[in-house]
């Protein structure tokens, strides 16, 4: 979504949005199972701020105004600083 390339959806994060009609709230939803419209990035910190700067969380989801994007920001981060590589399904090694 942020950077618009093409991948496996295995590679990339599914996220939804949770609010209450005005405030949303952003979700990562690795396991791909939360109810909800998603919508697909990259689990990389610089897709994630391509996407914020683009705005694109809210066309996407179908979302008005600006969604925050504090707990997928903390759960990129902390996924690709433990590990060292994006997380998602289709990131581990086989």
């Amino acid at each position: 979504m942020g950077c618009r390339r093409r991948a496996p959806a295995g590679e990339l994060l599914r996220v939804i949005a949770v609010g209450d009609g005005v405030d949303y709230n952003l979700r990562p939803d690795p396991a791909r199972k939360l109810p909800g419209r998603g919508a697909h990035l990259h689990p990389d910190p610089a897709c994630l701020a391509l996407a914020q700067r683009r705005r694109a969380f809210g066309r996407a989801l179908r979302v008005s105004g600006v969604p925050d994007t504090g707990a997928l920001a903390e759960h990129i981060n902390a996924s690709t600083s433990t590990s060292g590589n994006p997380a998602g399904r289709g990131s581990q090694a086989r």
